[in-house]
């Protein structure tokens, strides 16, 4: 007696369901990668930064250009990127930068002197560029394999740093200790995550590899030509440089800020806490806007949001505005991400993801070394309010940029 198929047996509705849950959970593992790269290699740093500037001295300027330097290494694993890719798969470097970064936080907790702390700030964002980039890419192949959720897959992959934000919300007020250099236990803590972390992420890459590979150097070579070149997306480029100015001047100040304003450190952990959960939901929210949004609107719309966001803590002081600012500023700036590898896989061959997603990369690094310094040395002469306020102007004016960014391909 012939036996018949699961897909016969089960309607369509649990079929789709069982096909769609493996590639959501792989998202899903992935995206803790992006909550090494950011969450916890970058975004930490801003709660530990009120410990580190008064046990060393620091300057407004000189705290930011802790984050400068995270953005320049970043930056240079940003322009490494393609050549790289050219020798190793986006799997191995996926999973040789998430290692790297969970040593070098841990080495950021042996060490109390500026100079040195730089430079390990700077080797840490060239890694943490390696995982994003990389990720991005790997992301990319699964939302190809699921076109009608390929808004909701790019949008887990990014909105994992927000589980970065939230164990570092726990980890760095727990492990802060009251003494000389007290600060630097919590980095042995976040490097620890790091590893927990590393070791199902690099598990999911390498399902991903095996199961969604790239494409060959055959069809790569056959589609060169069908490539828009990077002046017709200039629009896009430049609206995502000014987010990076705008929203990591957010999130190296925003707690200082807070702090200063008389929050106590239950009310900031609160803040972050909560702005790391509406991290992790923001996949949902605008996978839509995602997935119908081929040129640069879906990013003007988050610059616009983002904007707001910002510019709320600066005029207003209280504890709940700065939760609405926390809980806007969550849902939306990850996405702002999201919506520039949905650009590149909208309108570009799947052979050149990686080089539009590095292209990206790169003008977003440009910005994150801009943001801490100039926000930072703002901030120092007219105070932080002054300086969100400034954070905010250039992420209005990235979404005016975005705006007038068209598609560069129909839709097919």
């Amino acid at each position: 007696m012939p036996t018949r198929s699961l897909d016969a047996v089960l309607p369509p509705s649990a079929t789709d369901t069982m096909q769609r849950f493996p590639i959501l959970l792989l998202a899903m593992s992935l995206s803790l990668g992006s909550a090494i790269a950011l969450g916890l290699a970058r975004f930490a740093y801003a709660l530990l930064l009120p410990s580190m500037k008064l046990d060393l001295g620091w300057s407004f300027a000189q705290a930011g250009a802790m984050n400068t330097a995270n953005a320049l290494g970043y930056l240079l694993g940003a322009l490494a990127f393609p050549r790289l890719a050219r020798r190793w798969s986006a799997g191995a470097l996926f999973g040789a930068g998430c290692a790297a970064t969970a040593l070098l936080m841990a080495g950021s907790g042996l060490l109390a002197d500026t100079h040195a702390l730089l430079v390990v700030r700077v080797v840490t964002g060239a890694t943490s560029s390696l995982i994003f980039i990389s990720g991005g890419v790997l992301a990319a192949r699964l939302a190809s394999a699921r076109p009608h959720d390929a808004g909701l897959v790019l949008g887990l992959y990014y909105g994992g740093t927000g589980w970065g934000i939230v164990a570092s919300s726990v980890l760095v007020p727990l492990t802060i200790v009251n003494r000389l250099h007290g600060w630097q236990v919590a980095w042995f803590a976040l490097a620890a995550a790091c590893a927990v972390f590393a070791a199902i992420a690099i598990g999911a890459a390498r399902r991903i590899e095996q199961v969604y590979p790239g494409v060959s150097a055959t069809a790569s070579a056959a589609k060169a030509d069908d490539v828009p070149r990077w002046p017709r997306f200039s629009l896009a480029l430049a609206g995502y440089g000014l987010f990076g100015v705008g929203y990591i001047g957010y999130m190296t100040f925003i707690v200082a800020l807070l702090r200063n304003a008389g929050m106590s450190a239950a009310v900031v952990t609160g803040f972050y806490l909560l702005l790391g959960v509406a991290t992790v939901v923001s996949a949902r929210v605008w996978s839509t806007l995602l997935d119908r949004m081929r040129g640069g609107q879906a990013l003007a719309v988050l610059n616009t949001l983002l904007a707001i966001a910002t510019l709320l803590p600066a005029v207003f002081a209280q504890p709940w505005v700065a939760f609405v600012s926390g809980v806007l500023f969550g849902a939306t700036f990850l996405s702002a991400v999201a919506s520039t590898t949905a650009f590149v896989r909208h309108n570009l061959p799947a052979s050149h993801w990686a080089k539009g997603i590095s292209a990206f990369t790169i003008v977003f690094a440009f910005g994150q070394i801009v943001g801490p310094m100039v926000i930072g040395w703002v901030s120092d002469g007219a105070g932080l309010a002054r300086g969100l306020v400034y954070s905010a102007a250039l992420l209005a004016a990235g979404a005016v940029l975005a705006a007038c960014q068209k598609a560069l391909r129909a839709a097919v």
